[in-house]
């Protein structure tokens, strides 16, 4: 996590120290002038200025995510492009008001002090407020450059401490620190780190459709870079430099570097300190200012003044004045800011269409039903029916799929999100039992963009089923030869040829996607593991390649092998023949593609299930093949309705073989055990970026009712 938290940071680190720092000098300007009784005043004004950074980063956060999904992009672009153009102000301005900033400020006090305390209140609010303001909009971009991290929350939060306990050592002199060389250094760090903020944003004005360019790729290395290794992680993380960048953002990246870095290192070599020039003659001490001179004494009256008029009556004493509570005002300052920003979010925020409630049932669905504004949608979908039901908003005409719920139970309520662009519209509910019933349409007017998913049928997914069988079919018939030759060398007594043939056959095995029950019964037979057996490894009914593995690897006799090599035998030509009649759903196909590989995940790269051999690699090898040939079954339906999820896929499969293919030398394969934690951790993390971008294939290819 710290790779995102370190912008963050820094950030926190620095402009806290700016506004501790601003405080300190507001506070010990009040001390030395013996003025604490309106350190309050300063209190107040920098709660007002917390106050009005945090309500404007809920703004920020809140605002962006009730727009639409392209819209988020170019909002969050813009702001990441206004928060560099702070930023690089920022850096420029402590650069250039460092030595100057406690006379500045002493002066701005002094002014203060004499013009009242509402002065006084506005000079610290706007003096800390600034800083804040800043903080505000660069934490929200770094924030959205990480996704759902909590890297650059913790990032900031450790920041702020640590800025907050430096400036107390300040103020107490207990601390020394060169705040020059100190705002330089860092200034230095986050003129590099705002170069990737400006190459992340543009990319998301891209994105967005503000600006062009967003395939004119200047540098692509997704391919041969591990986006799960450390180093990769580290350098997005601060940098915010991906793999795969637009020639907009490298053109922006490197000129604003060279530009700003420049233009800083100059003027860091201007401001460079003098040498002091030579004492001269010690001159007479300044006199005092007015404000500090001791006041004339009063003379009293001479003794010969004219004789004193009568007194005149003593005027009634006038009400004491009610005094306001002390806490008045901070609470005042810190919560008027708070309420603006929730009245802002909550009438900003686009009117959700879930404020009409569409009903659900066997025989009537959508009722309640108009037509919604554009844009991202809530839909409260309530069951008046006696059975479950699933519903999803649809285009009648093509029956394209905007949103869905599954299982919408009787008498419930339930939050449908969807993005509503021009088009015409429908809900279509199908209960568990009974025929599909579609609402009547709707048309939506206006602009916008939505991204429905194609409908899938059995008909559909019967092509690809056809093939994926014959693949499976052949790798039987090959797997059914290979266990007789390792049962005829077990019973020859042969057993280093055994070892070499028993991998051979469960790689093919474990190439024909034996995933959650493909095989059925048949399957914890020939591949089970002794996992929960009472006596573990030495149980009767622990069977089939992992029960051989065991044996071969543990030293015991061709005699205790030859019945498990026989039984496996037997059990794989059972399958074989019960293959072609098995009940193979056809919207199970879809699942294979993501769930081989979480098997592969979950037990081949933890070693879970190696029982001496040290192949699990080698079955992890297998897996990959077996999913590469469900794809290639699922192009056809992939093509159109996902074409960006094909290459992505492919760019991962290939980053996958490569650290499988460097994990072996002919057939000899490194255990799992054995990888080096680096090698270990790449290929969890490809392999984990690999099940990420085939977890949308599962929905995309769902098989829904249409009538």
């Amino acid at each position: 996590m710290w790779d995102d938290a370190f912008p963050s940071f820094l950030i926190g680190l620095r402009e806290g120290l700016e506004a501790g720092l601003i405080v300190s000098i507001l506070v010990a300007t009040l001390v030395r002038a013996e003025a604490r009784s309106r350190l309050p005043q300063v209190w107040t004004g920098v709660l007002a200025a917390i106050a009005v950074a945090m309500s404007f980063g809920a703004v920020l956060t809140f605002t962006a995510a009730s727009m639409p999904g392209t819209a988020q992009e170019a909002f969050g672009g813009v702001l990441s492009v206004i928060a560099v153009a702070f930023v690089t102000a920022m850096v420029f301005w402590m650069r250039r008001s460092a030595r100057n900033l406690s006379s500045e400020l002493k002066q701005k006090v002094t002014g203060a002090l004499a013009m009242g305390s509402g002065m006084l209140v506005l000079t610290s609010f706007l003096a800390v407020g600034r800083e804040g303001l800043e903080t505000a909009l660069f934490l929200w971009t770094t924030a959205q450059a990480a996704g759902e991290s909590a890297g650059p929350l913790t990032g900031a939060a450790i920041g702020l401490v640590l800025a907050a306990g430096l400036c107390w050592g300040l103020y107490r002199r207990v601390l020394k620190i060169n705040l020059t060389k100190f705002f330089t250094a860092t200034g230095a760090v986050l003129i590099v780190i705002a170069a990737g903020v400006l190459g992340y944003g543009l990319r998301d004005l891209q994105e967005g459709g503000v600006l062009p360019g967003k395939t004119a790729y200047a540098v692509d290395l997704a391919g041969s870079i591990d986006a799960g290794s450390w180093y990769s992680t580290l350098v997005q993380g601060v940098f915010n430099l991906m793999p795969t960048m637009t020639w907009l953002q490298v053109v922006a990246y490197v000129g604003y570097l060279a530009v700003v870095m420049t233009l800083f290192v100059r003027g860091v070599r201007v401001s460079a300190p003098k040498p002091a020039p030579a004492p001269k003659a010690e001159s007479a001490p300044k006199a005092e200012s007015a404000s500090q001179a001791e006041p004339a004494p009063k003379t009293e009256p001479a003794s010969d003044a004219a004789p004193e008029a009568a007194p005149a009556p003593e005027p009634a004493p006038k009400p004491a004045a009610r005094r306001r509570p002390v806490w008045v005002v901070p609470a005042a300052v810190v919560a008027v800011p708070a309420v603006v920003a929730g009245l802002f979010v909550a009438l900003g925020r686009p009117k959700p269409a879930g404020d009409q409630t569409v009903a659900v049932s066997e025989t009537d669905c959508g009722k309640g039903f108009t037509a919604p504004k554009p844009g991202r949608q809530t839909f409260q979908m309530h069951n008046t029916g006696r059975q479950a039901s699933e519903v999803y908003l649809v285009d009648p005409s093509t029956n394209a799929v905007y949103g869905e719920i599954e299982g919408l139970a009787p008498g419930t309520t339930r939050d449908l999100v969807a993005t509503v662009a021009g088009g015409t519209y429908a809900w279509r509910c199908v209960p568990a039992s009974g025929k599909a019933v579609t609402s009547k349409a709707v048309t939506v007017t206006g602009g916008g963009a939505a991204k429905p998913v194609a409908p899938v049928s059995e008909q559909d997914l019967a092509a690809p089923l056809k093939s994926y069988k014959t693949y499976v079919g052949k790798g039987l018939d090959t797997l059914v030869g290979q266990t007789r030759t390792l049962q005829h060398d077990i019973e020859g007594g042969h057993l280093d040829t055994a070892r070499a043939d028993w991998l051979t056959a469960h790689r093919t095995y474990a190439s024909l996607g034996a995933a959650y029950g493909t095989f059925e019964d048949f399957d914890q037979k020939i591949d089970g593991r002794a996992d929960g057996l009472p006596g573990g490894e030495h149980d009767k009914d622990f069977s089939g390649f992992l029960r051989l593995e065991y044996g071969l690897w543990h030293g015991q006799s061709a005699k205790e092998l030859t019945g498990p090599a026989r039984q496996l035998s037997t059990d794989v030509a059972g399958l074989r023949k019960a293959f072609p009649s098995q009940d193979f759903d056809p919207a199970d196909l879809p699942l294979r593609a993501h769930e081989i590989l979480e098997n592969t995940l979950q037990f081949e790269l933890t070693g879970d299930t190696d029982e001496g051999s040290g192949t699990n690699l080698a079955t992890a090898d297998a897996n990959l093949a077996g999913t590469r040939e469900l794809l290639t079954v699922l192009t056809p339906l992939l093509t159109h309705r996902a074409p960006k999820v094909l290459p992505t896929v492919d760019t991962d499969i290939d980053r996958v073989q490569k650290l499988l293919d460097a994990a072996h030398d002919g057939g000899h394969w490194t255990p799992v055990e054995k990888l080096s934690t680096t090698d270990r951790q790449r290929l969890d993390g490809a392999t984990g970026q690999l099940l990420e971008d085939l977890a949308p294939i599962p929905d995309l290819l769902e098989i829904r009712k249409s009538a």
